[in-house]
């Protein structure tokens, strides 16, 4: 019993961080790993998909109902994110992810700072492609992301975050609402791998989604009401976080 308690507080603030900025997955992978350390790792991963997957989609309808977004653009970008998604699953079989996991705490300091510096960046919604070519910017975005959130992970939605702002323009809001939809993807080619091979504890997957989708529906509220500026302050603190885990899981983990 207490192990449910604490996985569904824990889905539900990775919910709600989720919504907002990215990086529900720095909350709750660490809470499952925590409750049952001796579980197959692929099992928790499929279980931590089976419940994310309500909370992003559910932030995605939510998104949706309140800020325009380029629909045409981001069907496109959801294939391609959901094809190199299944890609990199599969690649996790064949390539050692050591070298990522040391290489990502620079990579994620680089964009900490190039946020930091830059202070309107992200402020004001100013698409700069269009048409074939937002389409095609974005599909990129949602391929190599989707490759990366398969086959490794920590961060896929910060990421996507941060590359919606950087490259097409948008602001932190419209960004964060493209994101979850990417996001929403590349969860469920994750979660079709993990099933269909048996890794998913669907008991717990079903009370951790419920508390998921709560946390999801307090953040995108919080997000709509205060806007790009505060999406972005949260985007910062995740980033950092994510930062600091991954740096610890990168060189200091025995």
């Amino acid at each position: 019993m207490l192990e449910l308690v604490t996985l569904t507080l824990a889905a539900c603030f990775a919910g709600f961080v989720d919504a907002i900025g990215g990086g529900g997955g720095l909350v709750l992978v660490p809470a499952l790993f925590g409750v049952f350390p001796g579980a197959p790792p692929a099992t928790l991963f499929g279980t931590n998909k089976g419940a994310s997957i309500w909370g992003t989609g559910w932030a995605t309808v939510q998104y949706a109902r309140r800020v325009q977004l380029p629909w045409r653009t981001l069907w496109p970008a959801a294939i391609s994110a959901w094809i190199g998604s299944a890609a990199g699953a599969w690649g996790v079989i064949a390539i050692d992810p050591e070298y990522f996991r040391r290489a990502l705490p620079a990579v994620l300091l680089g964009v900490l700072v190039y946020t930091l510096m830059r202070k309107n960046f992200g402020q004001v919604h100013a698409p700069r492609l269009t048409g074939r070519m937002q389409t095609a910017v974005a599909s990129a975005v949602g391929l190599i992301m989707g490759v990366y959130d398969g086959f490794f992970g920590p961060g896929t939605g910060s990421f996507l975050v941060f590359l919606f702002v950087r490259l097409l323009g948008f602001d932190f809001l419209h960004a964060s609402a493209s994101a979850k939809f990417l996001n929403t993807a590349t969860n469920a080619a994750a979660l079709v791998l993990f099933a269909w091979k048996g890794h998913v504890w669907w008991h717990l997957a079903g009370a951790m989604a419920v508390a998921n989708v709560v946390g999801s529906l307090i953040g995108t509220r919080l997000a709509l009401r205060h806007g790009a500026p505060f999406v972005r302050a949260v985007f910062v603190c995740v980033v950092f976080l994510l930062i600091v885990k991954t740096a610890w899981d990168g060189f200091f983990r025995t």
